[in-house]
């Protein structure tokens, strides 16, 4: 699996999303796509087609007009990072064979014994085992605690 930018993007703008919407604190605020495009530094016009497409799948909801901008479809501690990455980019196997989400049959001489599925085999799972397992609320508490890190660091106070 190689992270495209649409999925980098799309992944850094959720994040985003899920902080500000967390640090407002209200379920019906939306974030307006250039702030989250400006914060990010992602092409507005490129955020925009992922907003769609993560729209289109249902992770965000949009509100049009003034006041108007994306918010999460659903509470980010039910949204999985690997849920993301395949709306985003596609299936997380290395090789089609060894796909849950997009099988095709490998043309090997024998795939009980195929040394490369078996090793891509594992791959996918040890990918699919920590994307399907990471929420996009655990993600941003990650962000959360480093940023206090951080600051505590900078600071020398504790």
């Amino acid at each position: 699996m190689r992270l495209s930018k649409r999925g980098e993007y799309g992944l850094r703008a959720l994040i985003d999303l899920a902080g500000e919407l967390r640090t407002q604190d209200n379920g019906h605020t939306v974030v307006q796509i250039k702030d989250i495009a400006e914060r990010q530094q992602i092409p507005l016009k490129f955020l925009e087609q992922i907003l769609l497409t993560l729209k289109n799948s249902g992770i965000v909801r949009s509100k049009q007009g003034a006041g108007g901008g994306y918010c999460l479809a659903k509470p980010a501690d039910e949204i999985l990072i690997g849920q993301i990455v395949r709306v985003l980019d596609g299936p997380l196997a290395p090789i089609r064979c060894v796909s849950q989400t997009a099988y095709e049959p490998c043309d090997c001489p024998d795939i009980q014994t195929c040394g490369l599925r078996m090793v891509m085999l594992d791959v996918r799972n040890a990918i699919a085992e920590i994307l399907d397992h990471t929420t996009l609320a655990s993600v941003v508490e990650r962000v959360d605690a480093a940023r206090n890190f951080s600051q505590k660091g900078e600071t020398g106070h504790e």
